[in-house]
């Protein structure tokens, strides 16, 4: 196997939590159509995210999301990574946020069947091993259409 060499990364991540900002970021495409939050702080004790969105989601929506949220770290679903040429991206994988001196070659990180994006961060090796997503709270921008949400991982 060769090692590649991948742009120089700057974070470090919590894998738990980084992983599941990758979940959130699909299961709100997913519910509400919306891009993948721009405005993400993912730190070990606590997280937010931001979703710009057509309406406020009520509470009933808050807790679908925490329950969905659990629901796909109990399905220990494996994560992958695949290296892919800019000429062979999947349908559906955006490359808008990669910076301008990204390498030709690509890390995808897959979740199951449930989400692919470009990433070089660290994850868990399947979902179980995330623990459990709690819902901290939300914030509603009127103004912006922007819908905070805050959450921790509890290690299982």
């Amino acid at each position: 196997m060769i090692d590649y060499e991948f742009n120089e990364h700057n974070k470090e991540e919590f894998p738990p939590a980084h992983t599941v900002e990758h979940l959130l970021n699909q299961l709100m495409f997913r519910v509400y159509g919306c891009e993948r939050s721009r405005n993400a702080h993912i730190e070990r004790k606590k997280s937010k995210m931001t979703f710009i969105l057509d309406h406020k989601p009520d509470r009933k929506e808050e807790r679908f999301i925490e329950q969905e949220m659990n629901r796909l770290i109990a399905a220990d679903l494996p994560v992958t990574f695949e290296l892919v040429d800019r000429e062979h991206i999947p349908d559906g994988v955006v490359l808008d946020r990669l910076p301008e001196n990204a390498s030709e070659k690509i890390r995808l990180v897959r979740i199951g069947d449930y989400d692919v994006c470009p990433c070089i961060g660290k994850h868990v090796r399947s979902t179980a091993q995330i623990g459990r997503f709690e819902l901290l709270g939300t914030n509603w921008d009127e103004e912006k259409k922007a819908f905070r949400v805050r959450f921790k991982v509890i290690a299982g």
